[in-house]
């Protein structure tokens, strides 16, 4: 294990020394610090600008008028790999998601190398849900921790700050506002304002075992979990009024997001001890089919939306294809680092895309282990549901192919009227998981 630290340690020195010496020309002024709000479990129709008929949003929905919503928003379809992908650009197959090796090189890391200072508040997720110290945020870019390490399945969480423990709770109503305050402490009084920062607030809701504080449990027309969504949008509203109090707003990338889609099988919530009674744990995908753990697009499609005043377009919505392992080749462009040269990065630059100067996103994107979609079309391997999750008893076992333009619930399975495109996909998702490397034409996909 030692060895292992060594090695890890001195390849990211080696990293880091490289990228300063690629980004000393950068003009530090130009940089967008970078807010990540990442939620949990969170379906894609639980907002209101996402078409939620009952949850009131009206602080996503107002950061929506001022930015771009994005319909077309691939995250990964469970929490540790959505996680490892979105932190380290790559697929997870190659992250590997709740067993993210050390040797893997986060956003985090490269920002840093930019003169970046880095946070993450909440719900770290890639190290086994373990203290591993290696592998957890300090070790992995970020200057400063403040979370759980894992989710909150049995109903309790065990706070660390950055690598000693730091109390627990079972009140998981307490979780949303905790983190916000945890983040709002952040920027007021930890990082250095004459430096750029780069803020990831990962939080637990709604996952599992939801709740919310007294404050808002029981005031929506949504039972608990609308109560839960309520608060999650007036706690991200408290947390960008201090954006804007502390004069940051002109030149803050905010990204609201989240993980996978949501939980939606009532089977679910025998095994889940400590939920409260009578409660539904699981939100909204609206138009789409099935939630996490599903090949679906309700098990990858998310919403998201990205504010970043006079430079992203305001009230503009774009179906282009876009993913969180996007983030990583996009932050380089914006932030003025080079994307590490030693290991496959499957994301691509969508600078041009969030700042309106190009409508089209990637080419392709690939669910993994389960199929690929290129435009309008998506193809699906037989059997090919993530751990069991979310699997349709009713579902045969065969290829399909699916036109997402006309048919965003998948419904129609055309893999017998198009044999010539579903070989044609299906080929190239197998190229997908053969690539080792990609060279500098292919990471423009």
């Amino acid at each position: 294990m030692n060895n292992l630290i060594r090695w890890c340690t001195t390849s990211h020195v080696l990293f880091a020394n490289l990228m300063l010496m690629a980004c000393a020309t950068v003009n530090a002024a130009e940089r967008p610090n970078i807010l990540i709000v990442f939620t949990d479990d969170q379906g894609f129709a639980d907002i209101g600008c996402y078409g939620s008929p009952t949850n009131k949003t009206p602080r996503l929905d107002q950061l929506a008028a001022e930015g771009t919503r994005f319909t077309s928003f691939y995250s990964q379809t469970v929490c540790g790999p959505s996680r490892s992908a979105l932190l380290t650009g790559r697929h997870p197959i190659r992250s590997k998601g709740w067993g993210m090796p050390a040797s893997e090189i986060t956003f985090a890391e490269t920002l840093r190398t930019a003169g970046y200072q880095t946070a993450c508040i909440g719900k770290w997720d890639v190290s086994n849900r373990k203290p591993i110290i290696e592998r957890m945020p300090n070790s992995q870019g970020f200057d400063y921790y403040y979370g759980t390490l894992g989710a909150n399945d049995g109903g309790g969480v065990t706070f660390h700050e950055n690598n000693q423990k730091s109390g627990s709770t079972r009140d998981m109503g307490s979780l949303t506002t905790l983190y916000t305050d945890k983040a709002i402490d952040y920027l007021k009084n930890r990082r250095d304002p004459k430096k750029p920062f780069a803020l990831y607030v990962a939080h637990t809701m709604m996952h599992t075992i939801i709740n919310a504080s007294e404050r808002f449990r029981g005031t929506s027309a949504g039972d608990l979990y609308g109560d839960v969504v309520e608060e999650f949008d007036y706690e991200t509203g408290r947390l960008l009024d201090v954006v804007d109090e502390l004069g940051l707003r002109s030149n803050t990338l905010v990204i609201y997001t989240s993980d996978n889609g949501p939980w939606n099988q009532d089977k679910y919530t025998k095994k889940k001890k400590g939920h409260p009674e009578g409660s539904i744990f699981w939100g909204n995908a609206g138009p789409l089919r099935n939630g996490k753990g599903s090949p679906y697009e309700g098990g990858y499609r998310l919403p998201c939306i990205v504010r970043w005043p006079e430079k992203v377009p305001a009230g503009r919505t774009s179906d282009a294809i876009f993913a969180t392992i996007d983030f990583m080749p996009t932050f380089a462009t914006l932030a003025g680092y080079t994307v590490p040269g030693d290991r496959h990065i499957d994301g691509m630059d969508q600078t041009d895309l969030l700042l309106g100067k190009r409508e089209t996103g990637r080419e392709h994107f690939y669910f993994q282990g389960a199929g690929i979609r290129v435009g309008k079309w998506k193809y699906l391997k037989p059997a090919s549901f993530f751990y069991g999750y979310a699997i349709e008893d009713d579902r045969e076992k065969v290829d399909e192919l699916y036109d997402l333009d006309v048919d965003i619930g998948e419904r129609n399975n055309l893999a017998s009227t198009h044999p010539q495109k579903m070989a044609e996909l299906r080929e190239l998702m197998m190229s997908v998981e053969g690539t080792d490397r990609l060279g500098p034409a292919d990471n423009k996909r």
